[in-house]
C-alpha cells in the first residue's frame, strides 16, 4: 500500500501478489516506513527459555505435552536471575522470559522474579507464558512486567481450533484485550504458511494485527516438526518462500508504528541471511538466545533452530555485527512502544 490507499484486505492481497519491479517497490516502501516511524535503531532483546514444560498439545509445536521424546526442564529462580544479570552492561536492554504454557511457577514466584529483575538490573521485562487471567496480567504488570507476547497464530477460527485443541481463537483474543486493559505493552503475531492457510487468511492475519493495534508483532514461517501431528505437512508457501518476506513488508506498511522482530525461524529457513532480510523489509528488533546452553537443545519448537550450541555472548556479538554491517544502529534505552496511549 502506498500513499493515499486504504488499509483494506484487497490492498493487502494486491501487495502480497507483488512480483518483479512491484516487489522491489514493496520492499523499498516497507523499509522507508520503518525508517520514518521507527528510525535506524535495532533493539536487541535477550530470550531466556526458562521452561519447556507445557500442558498444551498444539499440533505444530515441538514441546507439546504429547511429545514424549522431549527432556523436560524448568530453570530455578536463581538460575533465571543469574542469566538475566549476565545481560547487564551488554547491548541487550530487555529480557524476554519465555516458557511452555503451564504453571511451572506460581504467579507469585514469577512476580518475584520480575520484581527482582526490574529492581536489580534495570532491564525491561517481557513475558511469554501463554493464556492467563486478567488478574494475573495485572499482578505481573504491578510487579514490573513491561510487555507480554501472545501470538494468535492464525485469524481463521476453524484453523485455530484444529491446530490448538482445547482452546479457541476467541479465548486467545480475549487474553490480548485483557493485556491491553491491564496497561501492558502487548505483542502478538502469527505463523506464515500453516497447512490449510490461504492467501486470504494471510491477508486477514495482517489485518487482525492492525485491528488489535499491537505494540509488537512477531511472525515467522511455519516449520513442521517431525514429532508433531503436522510433522509430514509442508509450509503452504514452500513453492513461493518469498511470501515470508512479502508478509513482513506488508505487515510493516499496515502497522507502521509497531516493533517488528526478525524472528529466529527466518534463519532456520534461510541460514545466515533470513533475519538480515527481515531487517531490510521492515524489521527493527533482534532477539538472540540467552538460554543456558545445557537447555537449548530441549527447547525446539521446530527443527533446525539455529544458535543452540553458541554461547549467549557469541549470539549477541553475531547480532551486533549483522546489524552494524547493514548500516543500522544498536538501540539504546528500553525500546518501549512508540504508540501514544490515552
Amino acid at each position: 500500500m502506498f500513499t493515499g490507499e486504504a488499509y483494506t484486505k484487497d490492498a493487502a492481497l494486491r501487495l502480497l501478489a507483488s512480483e518483479g519491479e512491484d516487489l522491489l517497490r514493496l520492499y523499498q516502501r516497507a523499509d522507508e516506513v520503518r525508517k520514518e516511524k521507527m528510525g535506524d535503531e535495532v533493539f536487541i532483546r535477550g530470550i531466556i527459555e526458562f521452561s519447556n514444560i507445557c500442558a498444551r498439545n498444539c499440533h505444530y509445536c515441538g514441546i507439546r505435552a504429547g511429545n514424549k521424546g522431549v527432556s523436560r526442564y524448568a530453570m530455578d529462580a536463581d538460575e533465571i536471575l543469574e542469566t538475566a544479570y549476565s545481560m547487564v552492561g551488554t547491548e541487550k536492554t530487555t529480557v524476554v522470559l519465555q516458557s511452555g504454557e503451564t504453571p511451572a511457577f506460581t504467579d507469585e514466584e514469577l512476580g518475584e522474579i520480575i520484581r527482582r529483575i526490574k529492581g536489580e538490573t534495570g532491564l525491561s521485562v517481557t513475558l511469554s507464558v501463554g493464556s492467563r487471567p486478567l488478574e494475573t496480567y495485572r499482578y505481573w504488570h504491578d510487579c514490573g512486567m513491561d510487555r507480554y507476547l501472545l501470538r494468535f497464530e492464525t485469524s481463521d477460527p476453524e484453523l485455530f481450533r484444529r491446530l490448538r485443541p482445547g482452546s479457541t481463537l476467541e479465548e486467545r483474543l480475549r487474553c490480548l484485550y485483557d493485556l491491553k486493559a491491564a496497561g501492558v505493552q502487548t505483542g502478538s503475531g502469527f505463523m506464515i504458511g500453516l497447512p490449510g492457510e490461504t492467501l486470504q487468511v494471510l491477508a486477514d492475519n495482517i489485518l487482525l494485527c492492525r485491528t488489535l493495534d499491537l505494540d509488537m508483532i512477531g511472525i515467522g514461517p511455519f516449520i513442521p516438526h517431525p514429532d508433531t501431528p503436522l510433522g509430514d505437512e509442508k509450509n503452504a508457501y514452500d513453492d513461493n518462500r518469498e511470501m515470508f518476506f512479502k508478509a513482513i513488508a506488508v505487515l510493516r506498511i499496515f502497522n507502521p508504528d509497531a516493533h517488528i522482530p526478525a524472528t529466529t525461524a527466518f534463519d532456520a529457513v534461510f541460514p545466515d541471511e533470513g533475519r538480515n532480510r527481515v531487517l531490510k523489509v521492515g524489521g527493527n528488533i533482534f532477539m538472540p538466545n540467552n538460554t543456558p546452553l545445557k537447555y537449548r537443545k530441549d527447547y525446539l519448537l521446530y527443527p533446525g533452530k539455529p544458535c543452540i550450541t553458541e554461547s549467549a555472548e557469541v549470539c549477541t556479538q553475531c547480532a551486533v555485527m549483522r546489524i552494524q554491517a547493514m548500516g543500522r544502529k544498536i538501540g539504546t534505552g528500553p525500546g518501549h512502544s512508540i504508540k501514544k496511549r490515552t
